[in-house]
């Protein structure tokens, strides 16, 4: 991962998300995720942000979607989904555009079937 990485996923720091709720089915869906792109050998790495007011978020996105060219980036659906974070997802779709303009975007339905949902846009891959 890191260097060779051809996928970049995008989502919410699970055990960053306020509210009374258990962000470990959460975190460990993400494991599962990112898991599968090593059985495949895709190489990918994760930005996860946090919605606790630790992070400036689009300083966080952009650092990341500017570190290296992306083949896919995946913006997952704890952004996607919430209509509270319509804006952030916005902003996302929007610095993806500008930062990896070459990058298919993709977008999971859960936290471990990422793989799937960018190899359906990755060169040698489609068949996922």
């Amino acid at each position: 991962m890191g260097v060779n990485a051809r996928v970049l996923v995008i989502g919410l720091d699970p055990y960053r998300v306020p509210g009374p709720w258990d962000p470990e089915p959460v975190a460990t869906g993400i494991q599962v995720g990112m898991a599968d792109f090593a059985a495949h050998g895709v190489g990918a790495q994760t930005c996860l942000v946090g919605l606790d007011g630790s992070d400036d978020i689009e300083a966080v996105v952009s650092a990341a979607l500017a570190a290296q060219p992306w083949e896919c980036v995946v913006i997952g659906g704890g952004i996607r989904r919430n209509e509270d974070q319509l804006e952030l997802f916005e902003r996302i779709v929007n610095l993806t555009r500008q930062l990896a303009p070459d990058a298919a975007i993709a977008f999971n339905s859960r936290p471990d079937d990422t793989y799937h949902a960018a190899a359906r846009w990755l060169s040698g891959d489609r068949d996922a």
